[in-house]
């Protein structure tokens, strides 16, 4: 039986523990086979049949709504001061100050005082009652559970102005956590705005605006200067700038002309385009982007399924601490029970997981969200943490750390030809030929404007060369090994061949079986910046770069020498490149594979982190790499490990901070100092410190 399921949209999920009840209350409907939460991404897929009624039923709790996957949602966030319980949170607040006003004058003990602040604790903590007391009836003990019971305890031995502080703190400290997560949330649905959900098409001859839903392939789509383009597809006609930073994360737009691929949410800058549509709405880059992302921030990095293991024993432990805390004293060692059931519910309080469960999973959202608005994908929490550890970074060379188009870069005639038409006459011989240098040669001819020469009988000589008819002589063009068997080769030119292949040029001899009349040599240009981006690799602490190839090795020497790299493995067959991956991972740990995601794909797999380069439009870049850089530029690594790095501290800081926090407050039990309201402050200062320190990785930016 096929298996049938939806896809939602969530709003108003804000802790992690509400979360996990949602998710329960879902599983017990009947109707429901299984059921994925998503928190990070504030989205949920359902096995089985839910109607959305049902599905906000069991998160009412928590006032969750839900909105099918494909409606935009049209509704607009509650500013955080109009929302009603932070409403109802600033009216507690309000009662507490009167109530310790009336303390002042009337006492604590009077009957005016304990009312105003029994007021504060009903309005501020009547939707965390209403959770706590029902999930104490079921012997489920969450956060709110363990809150009630302090809140009732501090009311059950006369603490009511303290048991209205924890009520307001704990509510202010709910209300921040959610208003955080939404802002780590934000640059998902940053990513889902960019893209039009409008689309101006032209069907026969008519030409109507329709939702993108409802666009199909190979209609065409009409786009104005100034406007989005709302589809992926090919240009047919017209040419233009087009801004590709929402998806490629590149600041100087791109030419776009007849045949060239233009990408949903990029924004045509000057002329008209008429483009056929390749894709449907939900196979486009922009919607790929967004389901990877948002599947990635699914994906439990080892920190969080650390975190969840440890809560998970943490819970019961504290509840078990607090009730020993309260008991022992009184019963063994004379002490009073009013003080030592108060420090066991202060003992409850602040032992609240909140910061803890939120350290990592806030960190994640937001570092994967930041990396995907400037069009690096990082798929899951473990592939950044992994990209923060990496010691080795292993580069494909062919249009990875070079050009990948190979350019003439000498000229040099020898006997009895000018250098224009020994171009010339190469140009005439290579038009017939498949090798890949011959394009290089023409390319060069067109440039610089040769006469043409019409070669005739062009036979190919496998492997060597080839040889055309023009005017009459015989020319051969070809590797120096097809004229040593032509006749013999002086040791002068032998000089002047081995000179240029030492700078990682491939040399091209051309003449007649009589004599060399020159020679021609063509190199894989290495890209500008490379240089610079791998000193600034070696700074951020990478101990080793190497570069993987099939050219030979007097080329791969010469390239590595320019580029400044630690070491070259040349003449590598893609499965040599594979096991010269393991072995680094043998060697040194952590290794990254950096290529295409086409003829890498499985050196990308081997390695710890496979890193494509130009993802956007390559389907195989995004599903083979655990990282996609979308524009074909190696610009944004050192970004990406940069940021990873900063993640993987800023986790660090936030399970040591949560920890250490409560551990100093419980050991403030031993001298009896610690207070209700200094163990809700301790909680939700923890949690306060954890959030702002993971939002910081939303401003982590690309630095020269």
């Amino acid at each position: 039986m096929e298996d049938h399921k939806n896809v939602y949209r969530l709003q108003g999920l804000s802790c992690t523990n509400c979360a996990a009840k949602f998710e329960k209350n879902i599983r017990d409907i009947q109707t429901v086979d299984d059921v994925d939460l998503n928190f990070g991404a504030s989205k949920i897929t359902v096995h089985g049949d839910a109607s959305i009624e049902q599905l906000e039923q069991a998160g009412a709790f928590d006032g969750i709504k839900v909105y099918p996957e494909r409606q935009r949602q049209t509704e607009k966030n509650e500013p955080f001061w109009k929302n009603r319980e932070n409403v109802m949170t600033m009216v507690s607040l309000f009662f507490i100050v009167i109530g310790y006003v009336l303390s002042f004058q009337l006492g604590e003990d009077n009957i005016i005082t304990i009312g105003t602040f029994a007021t504060a604790i009903l309005v501020g903590g009547f939707e965390l009652f209403k959770v706590g007391l029902k999930n104490l009836t079921k012997f489920q003990f969450d956060m709110k559970t363990l809150m009630t019971i302090a809140i009732i305890g501090a009311a059950v031995i006369g603490e009511w102005g303290e048991g209205a502080v924890v009520v307001f703190l704990f509510a202010l400290s709910e209300a921040l956590e959610g208003y955080s997560m939404d802002k780590a949330r934000q640059s998902i649905r940053s990513l889902m705005d960019i893209a039009p959900n409008r689309a101006t098409i032209r069907r026969g001859d008519q030409v109507m605006e329709i939702d993108v839903e409802d666009v199909r392939i190979d209609d065409v789509m009409l786009i104005k200067p100034g406007e989005k383009i709302a589809m992926d597809g090919d240009v047919i006609k017209g040419q233009s700038s087009i801004n590709q930073s929402a998806i490629t994360g590149e600041s100087i737009p791109a030419h776009k002309s007849v045949g060239d691929e233009v990408f949903a949410g990029t924004l045509n800058e000057e002329g008209v385009l008429e483009v056929r549509v390749t894709k449907h709405v939900e196979d486009t880059t922009i919607s790929q982007i967004i389901h990877l992302v948002e599947e990635a921030q699914a994906e439990r990095a080892p920190s969080q399924q650390f975190v969840d293991k440890f809560a998970k024993y943490y819970t019961p432990a504290i509840m078990t601490i607090a009730f020993l805390v309260a008991v022992i004293p009184p019963l063994f060692m004379g002490g009073l029970w009013s003080e030592w059931v108060y420090q066991g519910l202060a003992v409850l309080v602040v032992g609240c997981p909140c910061a803890l469960v939120i350290s990592t999973p806030v960190a994640i959202v937001t570092a994967i969200g930041n990396a995907a608005r400037r069009g690096v994908l990082i798929k899951g929490g473990i592939h950044l943490e992994e990209t923060g550890r990496l010691k080795v970074v292993a580069f494909d060379k062919t249009g990875t750390l070079t050009e990948g188009v190979p350019e003439v870069t000498d000229v040099a005639p020898i006997l009895g030809i000018e250098q224009d038409k020994l171009l010339g006459v190469a140009a005439a011989i290579e038009e017939y030929s498949q090798h890949p240098l011959a394009s290089a040669i023409i390319r060069k001819a067109e440039q610089d404007n040769m006469e043409s020469y019409k070669a005739e009988d062009f036979q190919s000589i496998t492997g060597k060369g080839a040889k055309a008819s023009i005017n009459q002589t015989t020319y051969y063009i070809g590797s120096p090994s097809l004229f040593q068997e032509i006749g013999s080769i002086s040791s002068k030119i032998q000089q002047q061949v081995k000179d240029l292949q030492t700078q990682g040029k491939t040399v091209m001899l051309i003449g007649n079986e009589q004599e060399i009349n020159g020679l021609i040599a063509v190199a894989d240009q290495v890209r500008k910046d490379s240089p610079s981006i791998l000193q600034k690799l070696h700074k951020l602490g990478i101990k080793k770069t190497v570069m993987l190839t099939g050219d030979n090795a007097g080329t791969g020497k010469a390239i590595g020498q320019q580029l400044g790299i630690s070491e070259v493995k040349a003449e590598l067959l893609p499965q040599d490149k594979l096991d010269a991956i393991k072995s680094l991972r043998e060697q040194h740990g952590n290794v990254a594979m950096v290529g295409d995601g086409v003829n890498d794909a499985p050196a990308l797999a081997t390695a710890t982190v496979g890193v494509a380069m130009g993802g956007a439009g390559t389907d195989t870049a995004l599903e083979t790499a655990d990282i996609a850089l979308m524009a074909d530029d190696l610009d944004k690594l050192p970004y990406t490990i940069s940021l990873s790095r900063k993640a993987l501290n800023v986790i660090k800081q936030n399970v040591t901070l949560a920890l250490g926090l409560k551990i100093i407050a419980l050991l403030l039990v031993i001298p009896g100092w610690l207070t209700l309201w200094l163990a809700i402050f301790a909680d939700m200062g923890a949690t306060l410190i954890v959030i702002l320190n993971s939002l910081r990785l939303m401003k982590t930016k690309y630095s020269d």
